[in-house]
């Protein structure tokens, strides 16, 4: 094997000034090869961004840094700031997790894109402008002459993180350090991103360094694979022994808390508990208080394990190796079987307890000294559905397609523009806000950001109680005993009533927003993403959570996501939004596994799947694209401009929303038919 383009050696990296150090780093080696992938995988606070900044030596001051990091020719750990300057600018190119923030927003992206191969003379300023429109061109951004002189703002997020992609291969570095670089997109558009990385990396040869915590994408585009807890590595292989052969139980647990496009699960299997706080690690190994192992094993508490050999290039640090096979195949969940056409239409026979009919949401949009209006933004646009007791409907859909604003609209916190909701038989559109309150004593909404929607001022305990003191119920409803038997319903001690939200994990403090849902007793719960802030790990506990309370409370849940596989895990049927309107809805396996409209075909088989044999048991349709500018959708079908099916037809007459023989399915589509695309290979359309 050729020499490795990174040689990293007992690499450290200690935080002080703060009061007690926080070890993030704790002596960690790996190589990465040229044309190769590695893919870093874990929860939050393990260490992997730490590691790149380390890498790229953009660690701040208050660092301390040990061990060897050899790039090249280049000791990282020693050399001088110029030195590390060159090397960034030659040898090193950084993609970060939002583009939003690594783009200035007053430079134009062709300046930008250029910057750093002209600040290094790797080319002539009055260059920089053509070879702005080829980097452009190389990852597939349309009109590249006319986008070059655009600023960050004029591009959708794909398009930006596909900029920053040119922007860190302009020099041809001869590594790539990715940092999450897909966590923030579509389920479309990661597919078109990592594309262009792929042929750019086959174009170049560089080494990539892929950091996530999407087991999907890793096991579609690693090789080998290094999973970091508590600052270390605690294994490390190729990407198939890892997915196949996992030889940590942290490594099992991952595996087991991911919910999967291609099963059907009963219920996920989540790691119990926390991720540790690097400024608090426990004894011995630091995964033993959550390992169904080592959990009771004084050898787990006092002995930090070695990454040791455990097969043909793959390490292990754990002293009980050779019992995680058995514990991977304890784990596996069995499955259920899916849910039937004859149980769809069971729960059909019942009225809705919430039917949408015709929602329409348009925002006006006004120019000139006067603020006319001269336009519409149609986020939503005629769309219904409805969702009966104890039942959950999945809306899912690319960002702007409007799933968040048909929520809000339902619940009264945006006008609707047309159209009707219906909540237990009564129209509450029209009604006034005092009527409306009391409906929606009923119906409550749990936000994507759990940070956000809770008060940073109010304790816990009083966020919880809020609903109650709003509707004039604390008294009626037990007070604080209400209160304390909230925080154990959602699992959460009632001892941490008074504490802040500042003081929980991402996790705890979604349970915290449920609680505060759940107060008032409601029959619905609008859940707008509440796991995708979440590690794989905790978002399996709270989908748990989620599907126990429906069933203990009899719970209906319009559940709007982004990410189909937690959709399939969680939901009874599932609409499919595309600028503003439903195009496709369906009994859940019927949709997943009998897609008719191309949309949904498209959306399908763009989610990475943890396999890595289906790298090429499939073939994905990637979008061309992006989603239409709202406030001017195309004629006929919106989908047309994007559709591997669309002719003359499609751009000319829209698509009625109908039925498709022979399936519980509705469709709108001129050309709807089924197509298989989870799990199996299928032909698409050029």
């Amino acid at each position: 094997m050729s020499e490795p383009v990174l040689s990293v050696r007992g690499l450290a990296v200690t935080f002080v000034g703060g009061g007690r150090p926080v070890p993030a780093v704790r002596g960690i080696d790996f190589d990465v090869y040229a044309n190769e992938v590695l893919g870093i995988v874990g929860e939050s606070g393990s260490g992997k961004s730490v590691t790149s900044l380390a890498i790229t030596g953009l660690l701040p001051e208050t660092a301390q840094l040990q061990g060897s990091v050899r790039l090249s020719d280049v000791e990282v750990t020693t050399a001088d700031p110029e030195i590390l300057r060159q090397m960034r600018g030659q040898d090193v190119g950084m993609i970060f997790q939002d583009p939003t923030t690594t783009l200035n927003p007053v430079l134009p992206i062709g300046r930008q894109v250029t910057e750093g191969q002209v600040a290094h003379g790797q080319i002539p300023a009055q260059r920089a402008r053509e070879r702005g429109i080829e980097l452009l061109r190389e990852v597939d951004i349309p009109d590249p002459e006319g986008r070059v002189s655009q600023y960050p703002h004029q591009f959708s997020g794909g398009m930006r993180q596909r900029a920053v992609i040119a922007m860190a291969m302009a020099g041809r570095p001869r590594l790539i350090i990715a940092d999450e670089p897909t966590t923030a997109l579509d389920v479309t558009v990661q597919a078109q991103v990592l594309s262009v990385l792929a042929k750019r990396q086959a174009d170049t040869g560089a080494a990539v360094i892929l950091i996530t915590h999407d087991l999907g994408v890793i096991a579609e585009v690693a090789h080998r694979v290094a999973v970091m807890y508590g600052g270390r590595i605690v294994e490390s292989g190729p990407v198939a022994e890892i997915f196949k052969r996992p030889q940590h139980p942290y490594t099992v647990g991952l595996l087991q808390s991911l919910p999967r496009i291609d099963s059907v699960d009963e219920r996920l299997v989540p790691i119990p508990g926390q991720p540790p706080n690097p400024a608090r690690l426990p004894k011995g190994c630091t995964f033993h208080p959550r390992c169904p192992i080592g959990r009771d094993r004084p050898r787990c508490q006092t002995e930090d394990p070695p990454l040791s050999e455990v097969g043909p290039s793959h390490r292990s640090a754990c002293h009980y190796a050779d019992e995680v096979a058995k514990l991977f195949a304890d784990a596996m969940p069995q499955g259920r079987a899916a849910a039937t056409v004859a149980q769809a239409a069971a729960l059909a026979v019942e009225a809705p307890l919430l039917t949408v009919d015709g929602l329409k949401v348009y925002f006006p949009i006004k120019a000139g000294l006067l603020r006319r209006r001269v336009g519409w933004v149609r986020a939503v646009d005629g769309v219904s559905l409805s969702v009966r007791a104890g039942e959950t409907v999945g809306l899912v859909g690319e960002s702007g397609c409007g799933k968040t604003t048909t929520g809000r609209a339902i619940m009264g916190l945006i006008k609707a523009t047309g159209g009707s909701v219906s909540f237990a038989g009564q129209e509450i559109t029209s009604l006034g806000l005092g009527e409306l309150r009391k409906v929606r004593r009923h119906m409550q909404y749990i936000f994507q950001d759990p940070y956000s929607s809770l008060n940073p001022i109010k304790t816990v305990g009083d966020i919880v109680a809020e609903p109650l003191r709003i509707h004039g119920l604390y008294d009626e409803k037990g007070g604080a005993a209400r209160i304390s038997e909230l925080f154990e319903l959602v699992g959460l001690s009632r001892t941490v009533i008074g504490r802040y939200p500042r003081e929980f994990s991402g996790g705890q403090r979604q349970r915290i927003g449920i609680a505060r849902a759940l107060a008032l007793q409601p029959k619905l719960l609008i859940l707008d993403e509440p796991v995708a802030a979440l590690d794989v790990s905790i978002q399996a506990q709270v989908i748990n959570l989620l599907q126990d309370l429906q069933k203990e409370l009899g719970l209906a849940y319009l559940f709007i996501a982004h990410d189909l596989s937690v959709v399939r895990h969680i939901s009874d049927r599932v609409a499919v939004m595309y600028l503003g309107r439903i195009v496709e809805e369906s009994e859940k396996t019927t949709l997943y596994e009998q897609p008719t409209h191309p949309y949904t075909q498209s959306l399908l088989s763009a989610v990475p799947i943890p396999d890595p044999d289906a790298r090429e048991a499939r073939r994905r349709i990637v979008l061309e694209g992006d989603i239409p500018n709202p406030a001017k959708p195309p004629s006929g079908c919106y989908f047309h401009p994007r559709c591997f099916k669309a002719t003359a037809r499609c751009a000319v007459e829209e698509p009625s929303f109908a039925p498709y023989p022979g399936l519980p399915t509705r469709s709108a589509c001129h050309y709807a038919g089924p197509l298989a695309v989870v799990g199996r290979q299928h032909e698409a359309a050029s």
